[in-house]
């Protein structure tokens, strides 16, 4: 793998830190701002809908630069959003920091994946694809924890300045180690527009909704299922947390593997085992150790659908890859937002903090469905397409001569 991946790593390891931080950081925040904990949690509904909105806009945008210099002006963007977040005098401010930095999430990470499948071969674009998500997996095992510590200690302030100056390492990083390519020619809006009118492409990114949301369902709501139902301490939650992050290492790597040799059996596989394990958690979270393995294998059966839900949408919208992919980064975060909502439905309907569960097996079965659908119509379409080549007559030689 080129060394440019590295670039990419350090650049979603910064973003990854800084989506996931503030979770664990909303009490300090509230109490320095003089804010409920409810209205702190805009710093979280704002930073995911920035990332829907941004991920489009900000590749518009970014047609008529080079990728490298997109990725170069994203990171900036990211810099800025967090020093405004560090230095907000109110909270009106922090929430504008959140946003500005959350406008280069989806765009940096759809951009990234079509940077770091060209460095490679063909047979190689998933695992370089998982290579650059390997950076935003592993935030959550060390740069979460280790933010909310520093920000618990030393001030929440202290984080999102570390967090910037991460952002200025992957910055040059990217300077430093991404080749520069020339513009894509021909690069167009509505070029980039025309892979939506592809089914796969949608199906796609249906999948990409339904299958992450199954997860984050459950994670949603871990720090309740996990002090009130398993009985661990809330001390305890941070480690828990840890634990899901090593699964989505894991899971992120073996499923860049595998789906670069057989994507749709990867699919199938590892949303069918998500639906299962999300159900079996229902019955697993009333025992520390079972619950504790099933929160592992969470994390990495969704995150094994992540390089193969990515590599398809590029494959998908070969022509015009750039926006698809960024839009597909969205489509993980709506499906957060999708999940976390109907999570809190069921257990206000005092079905209990274990229903989200329920919740996330049915969204991962969902994405199965739509993962069998989508091979269905590809193997369709393909037998139609070799029907019409056998089938064709071809014009008489002298009837060509006559033209």
């Amino acid at each position: 793998m080129p060394l440019a991946l590295l670039a990419l790593a350090i650049g979603a390891f910064g973003i990854g830190t800084t989506e996931f931080v503030i979770m664990g950081l909303l009490p300090e925040v509230a109490a320095d701002f003089q804010v409920s904990i409810p209205t702190a949690g805009f710093l979280v509904t704002g930073y995911a809908l920035g990332v829907v909105l941004g991920a489009p806009l900000m590749t518009l945008l970014g047609t008529r630069v080079t990728r490298k210099r997109m990725l170069m002006l994203l990171m900036g963007l990211f810099i800025v959003g967090n020093l405004v977040s560090a230095l907000a005098p109110v909270f009106g401010v922090m929430l504008a920091g959140r946003v500005i930095a959350s406008l280069a999430h989806g765009a940096f990470f759809g951009i990234g994946s079509v940077v770091a499948a060209d460095l490679v071969a063909p047979q190689k674009k998933a695992g370089a694809i998982a290579m650059m998500f390997t950076g935003l997996t592993v935030a959550n095992v060390v740069g979460v924890p280790l933010g909310t510590y520093i920000g618990q200690s030393a001030g929440w302030r202290t984080t999102f300045v570390i967090v910037a100056l991460l952002g200025v390492i992957g910055l040059l990083g990217v300077a430093k180690l991404i080749p520069e390519q020339p513009k894509p020619e021909g690069v167009r809006i509505r070029h980039e527009l025309a892979a939506f009118r592809n089914a796969q492409v949608l199906l796609a990114m249906a999948m990409t909704v339904l299958g992450f949301g199954g997860v984050f369902a459950a994670i949603t709501y871990i720090t309740p299922m996990m002090t009130e139902i398993a009985g661990y301490s809330a001390s305890s939650v941070t480690w828990l947390l840890v634990l899901f992050g090593l699964g989505m290492v894991g899971g992120n790597l073996v499923g860049g593997r595998f789906a670069d040799r057989h994507l749709m059996p990867m699919l199938y596989v590892s949303l069918g085992a998500l639906a299962v394990v999300l159900g079996l958690f229902t019955v697993t979270a009333h025992n520390q150790v079972a619950a504790a393995v099933t929160i592992v294998l969470i994390g990495a059966l969704g995150f094994a659908t992540v390089p193969p839900l990515q590599k398809r949408v590029l494959d998908q919208a070969a022509g015009a890859p750039t926006l698809a992919s960024a839009v597909n980064i969205g489509a993980f975060n709506l499906g957060n937002a999708l999940s976390a909502w109907l999570g809190g439905l069921v257990i206000a309907a005092g079905l209990g903090y274990t229903a989200p569960n329920w919740v996330g097996a049915v969204l991962a079965a969902s994405a199965l469905v739509l993962a069998v659908v989508s091979s269905l119509l590809e193997r369709r379409t393909s037998r139609a397409a070799d029907g019409s080549v056998v089938g064709s007559t071809p014009e008489p030689v002298a009837a060509t001569a006559r033209h």
